[in-house]
């Protein structure tokens, strides 16, 4: 349950950078943080379905792209 509350929290500082018109790179973090709870979050409810794991090393590799492009 922690997990959860941590990714909770973890998207409304996000919402708030963006309301707030947070640089780039501080969005940045913030979202590779949630990645990695949300990561945490799943791994403590069971076992990670194969799907799911797709679906995370897609959000990984997304990210990594967006951090070369704004970054750049």
């Amino acid at each position: 349950m922690d997990e959860a509350r941590r990714v909770l929290a973890r998207l409304e500082r996000i919402e708030a950078l963006e309301r707030d018109d947070a640089l780039p790179g501080e969005l940045l973090r913030e979202l590779r943080a949630l990645l990695a709870e949300a990561e945490a979050w799943a791994r403590t409810e069971r076992a990670i379905p194969e799907n799911t794991a797709q679906a995370v090393q897609r959000c990984q590799n997304a990210l990594r792209d967006a951090s070369r492009t704004l970054l750049a």
